[in-house]
Parts: C-alpha cells; sequence; structure tokens
C-alpha cells in the first residue's frame, strides 16, 4: 500500500467514524404514548423530568424520539377511548399516572408495554410487586399510605382540630382505602372524619356547602384527576372557605394551598425512563418488579398560613423540604 493510499484510507476512517457513532446513537426511532388526568401545560415539570431520564438514556425527541401525549381533561370516563386511540396509533410503549389510566391501558391492551404510576394499591392491576406479570409494570405512590401522615401534619399545625374531612372522587378505585386510612388516622387522633365526595366539577361547590354545614375543621384533599384538573378552583374554594388544608402534590401548594406532603412526582417521572429503557432493550415488563418512591417532600405556604392566622411550629419548618413565602 503506497503512502498516499494509507493517508486516504485513514482520512476516510477518521470522518466515517463520528458518523457511524451518530447512527449507532440514533439507533431506532420510538414511539410513547403518554395518557395523563391534566393537559401537558399543566404537567410540564414531570414531563420536563421524564424527557430529561430518556435524554441521558439515549432517546431525544426529534431524533429517534415521538411523543404522543393524550389528556382525559379530569374526565375519567374519557381514559377507553383515549388509550384505544393510541394502540391505534402503534406506540412502543404507553406511560400512565392514576389507577383509572392504568387499568385502561390495561384493558386496550396485552402486548403493548405499558409503565404507570399507579396512585392505589398496584395489586388491583398487577399479581405482585415482585412480578407483575402481563405487559404492565411502573411504580406505587403510596397515596395511600400518606393519608395518615397529612392528618397528623394537620393536627401539628392545628393543635384545636377536632373535625377533618377527605375530599375525593370516590369514583376512583383509589379512592374508597383513602377513606378507610381517613377514618382509622383520625381517629387514633381523636378527631372525626367526613367524606365529601366529589364526581365532577359541578359536585366542588356544593362539597364545601357540606362542609360549612357539618362544622369541618380541616380538609385533606385526594389524588385524582378531577381534583387535580381543577386544582385552582379547589385552592381558591379553600381560601374562601378560611380552612386549612393538606394535598396531595406540591403543585396545589404552589398555587396557594398551605401544604402538602407526597412523593416527589418530577422524581417518579425521571425514574420511568430506567423502566423504558430496560424494556426497549428487550427486558419484559412483566418481569420488571413496582418500585416504591424514594423521595418525599414536605411543603408548606408560608404566606397562606399567615393568611390562615396559623403559626407554623419550628418542629414543621425543621422538616420542610421547601417554604414558599
Amino acid at each position: 500500500m503506497d503512502r498516499r493510499t494509507f493517508i486516504g484510507r485513514v482520512a476516510g476512517g477518521l470522518l466515517a467514524a463520528p458518523l457511524a457513532a451518530r447512527a449507532q446513537q440514533v439507533g431506532k426511532g420510538y414511539r410513547i404514548g403518554i395518557l395523563e388526568t391534566i393537559p401537558a401545560a399543566r404537567n410540564a415539570a414531570n414531563l420536563d423530568a421524564l424527557r430529561k431520564g430518556l435524554r441521558d438514556l439515549g432517546y431525544v425527541e426529534g431524533r429517534n424520539l415521538v411523543i404522543e401525549y393524550r389528556s382525559a381533561d379530569g374526565r375519567a370516563e374519557r381514559f377507553p377511548d383515549l388509550a384505544s386511540e393510541l394502540v391505534r396509533l402503534k406506540v412502543d410503549l404507553i406511560v400512565t399516572r392514576g389507577t383509572p389510566a392504568a387499568r385502561a391501558a390495561k384493558n386496550a391492551t396485552g402486548t403493548i408495554p405499558v409503565v404507570m404510576a399507579t396512585m392505589g394499591d398496584p395489586h388491583a392491576i398487577v399479581a405482585s410487586f415482585a412480578h407483575p406479570g402481563g405487559n404492565i409494570t411502573g411504580v406505587t405512590t403510596f397515596s395511600t399510605e400518606l393519608t395518615g401522615k397529612r392528618i397528623e401534619l394537620l393536627k401539628e399545625l392545628v393543635p384545636s382540630l377536632s373535625r377533618v374531612a377527605l375530599l375525593h372522587n370516590m369514583g376512583n378505585p383509589a379512592a374508597p382505602p383513602e377513606w378507610e386510612e381517613t377514618k382509622t388516622a383520625a381517629r387514633s387522633l381523636g378527631l372525626q372524619a367526613e367524606l365529601l365526595d366529589v364526581r365532577s366539577q359541578d359536585d366542588l361547590g356544593r362539597a364545601f356547602e357540606l362542609a360549612v354545614r357539618r362544622h369541618v375543621d380541616a380538609l385533606l384533599i385526594g389524588a385524582d384527576g378531577l381534583t387535580q384538573m381543577h386544582q385552582q378552583t379547589i385552592v381558591d374554594l379553600v381560601a374562601r372557605h378560611r380552612l386549612p388544608a393538606a394535598y396531595p402534590a406540591r403543585e396545589f401548594v404552589e398555587a396557594g394551598g398551605l401544604m402538602a406532603y407526597a412523593v416527589s412526582y418530577p422524581d417518579l417521572y425521571f425514574r420511568f425512563a430506567s423502566f423504558v429503557d430496560k424494556i426497549f432493550k428487550g427486558r419484559k415488563p412483566g418481569d420488571l418488579p413496582i418500585e416504591q418512591p424514594t423521595k418525599f417532600e414536605l411543603v408548606i405556604n408560608l404566606k397562606t398560613a399567615k393568611t390562615l392566622g396559623l403559626t407554623v411550629p419550628q418542629s414543621l419548618l425543621l422538616r420542610a423540604d421547601a417554604m414558599i413565602q
């Protein structure tokens, strides 16, 4: 081989190497369907966390990834049709949030992998935590388990508390266990528990009228598509009736709510990416154990507390992960 030929081949190899690496990085194109309770604009923090997790693993929108986002806009009855639409689009995987969305995806397909964040007991969807089986895996949000903790925090913040109410959509399969947990936790603290069942936006105003008639001192807000969709309406109604309330997600406190104790949803969505990557690389979703949350956060709105005439005890201030002034 003469010198000119050798140099030409080396140069060609150097030029081709980055192109080959880039092609390898892009790989196959994937389509992910997302079945959610609220519109994408309202879900931005969680979606940003999911996209970051996917980018870190080499999945980039516009290059080798397409995301099909579908929102039920707080109406759980829309999930079956939306899930069927994603199946018709032949997505490679479906991400869901909430028990109704997970059930709709499960009923719509037995073959497309589903990665869920379920609010209720995962056993209502899968066979077991360790071996989910079928085409579903994901994480649990400990929504039921955290109900009692929220009551404890309310009692600590409002020592005179005697009657607490759970505002929740009892049509959601995850809600009845939360109501049972509410009653149990309330009894253990010497409190009376009331239920405010809301199935539609029109029920919200009537629920607060009932709270007044029953002399409710504080509220627990359940995690449901309806409460998430009408987050600001609920926060405004709580403020109008000057009621302390504990919420199921940080977003409510950022909208003016008093306090939230919950899992970090951006952290869960970031973790979704690892499930997606494992499945796209050949793992069966039914072989991937259901994971439990590892990051929780207590968020307190000090401005709202002041408006309600509440002094946040030092014990809560020291435990808070974030305080909104």
